[in-house]
This record gives C-alpha cells, sequence and structure tokens, in this order.
C-alpha cells in the first residue's frame, strides 16, 4: 500500500491572507461612504409635502441597515475567513518545521 503525500502550497495561503487583509482595508471606503456621504439634509428632498419625514426615515433606515446588516457582516466574514487561513497557514508551517527536524 502506497502511502499519499499531499503538498500544500503556503505561498498560495500567505497570498490569501493578504489579500483579503487588502479588501477589509478596502471596505473602509463603502463604509465611510455609507456614514458620511449619503446624508441628506433637511429640505434637501423638498419640504412641506406629506411624505417628508417618511422619506427621511426610510433613506435612514436603508443607511443604517447598509451599515449593519450588509458591510458590518461582510468584513466579519472577510475577517474571519481570513484569520482561519492564517491559522491553517501557520500549523503548515509548524508541521513542515516538526517534519524537517526529523
Amino acid at each position: 500500500m502506497a502511502k499519499e503525500e499531499y503538498r500544500v502550497d503556503l505561498d498560495a495561503l500567505d497570498q490569501v491572507v493578504r489579500e483579503l487583509n487588502e479588501i477589509l482595508r478596502d471596505m473602509g471606503g463603502p463604509r465611510q461612504k455609507a456614514e458620511n456621504n449619503t446624508y441628506l439634509a433637511p429640505g434637501d428632498l423638498g419640504s412641506g409635502f406629506s411624505e417628508q419625514a417618511e422619506l427621511y426615515a426610510a433613506h435612514d433606515k436603508m443607511v443604517d441597515h447598509l451599515k449593519h446588516d450588509v458591510i458590518g457582516p461582510l468584513e466579519k466574514l472577510i475577517d474571519d475567513f481570513g484569520q482561519k487561513t492564517k491559522k491553517v497557514k501557520e500549523s503548515y508551517d509548524d508541521a513542515e518545521a516538526e517534519n524537517a527536524v526529523r
């Protein structure tokens, strides 16, 4: 019975971690846009119409949804995957070092 060997490309795992970290840094842009570039000052959409309060409330609700229900969980998912990938890479590094000693 032949012993099967698996090879893991540690450089590729390291590249995945770097790219995920870069994506996380870039995610600051959408978060900042959702927080700062979507502000509606009173009267920006007009005033004195019956749906005014409802329209502004819907806008605020959508901005909150984007920040907390879309961007936030996406950042967490990317960060979790990056951290797990980093741990896997470190485990393979340790195993490779241990095997080199033998």
